[in-house]
């Protein structure tokens, strides 16, 4: 009888046969830190690799706000949280499940987070709101699937011509040590910024409820 381990190499293998016929160039990036994955220091692997819709065809491309992708290639180096880059298009490894299809989330844009600090003066202090200086960075530029949610809430005023506030749903992987909370704030590369409304530590990374902050 073959041993599980043993059928997990097979079809590594059989992912990499048909990978370097269907699939094309891609580098991997492993996190060294909280800041910048994608810097030419994480680089560690240049493969060939494919991605496909959840159906494993290749017979029609991904529906509209759908992250989730099925990733083809030799998955024996890769882990978990490592970044794969292909030409424009950035996919994180959110599972990578003993004889099952690599789970990969494409990404769509580039978040920072931060915690804002704590008054340092106790009574009353003199202004009350968040200093961008003072907060504590804690994410910085990685790059995470951001799509709108279905909640939507209204502004405190709640006036007639007030618009609705969005909410996004935010993946990303998670990094050892640094642990994202509600209230912490979000800032993305189109420059919007939101609140974190609600955060999950799943076994894929993190899942997260963000409220686009209005002015």
């Amino acid at each position: 009888m073959m041993r599980p381990a043993e059928l997990q190499d097979r079809l590594y293998k059989a992912l990499n046969t048909a990978a370097r016929a269907i699939g094309a160039d891609t580098y991997a990036y492993r996190p060294s830190g909280p800041v910048q994955p994608l810097h030419a220091t994480n680089r560690f692997l240049r493969l060939r690799a494919a991605f496909s819709a959840q159906d494993g065809k290749f017979a029609h491309p991904n529906k509209y706000g759908d992250a989730l992708w099925y990733g083809v290639f030799d998955a024996a180096y890769t882990q978990p949280g490592d970044y794969l880059v292909q030409d424009d298009s950035v996919w994180f490894i959110a599972a990578q499940q003993r004889l099952l299809p690599v789970l990969c989330v494409q990404t769509n844009r580039v978040v920072s987070f931060s915690r804002p600090a704590a008054p340092t003066d106790t009574g009353v202090n003199a202004y009350g709101g968040i200093i961008t200086a003072t907060n504590t960075p804690l994410l910085t530029e990685w790059p995470a699937s951001v799509l709108g949610a279905t909640g939507r809430g209204r502004p405190d005023t709640d006036l007639p011509a007030d618009v609705a506030i969005p909410y996004w749903t935010v993946l990303l992987p998670a990094f050892p040590g640094i642990i994202l909370c509600p209230s912490d704030l979000m800032t993305d590369d189109l420059g919007r910024s939101a609140v974190v409304a609600a955060a999950e530590l799943t076994g894929f990374g993190w899942r997260l409820t963000a409220r686009q902050a209005t002015n």
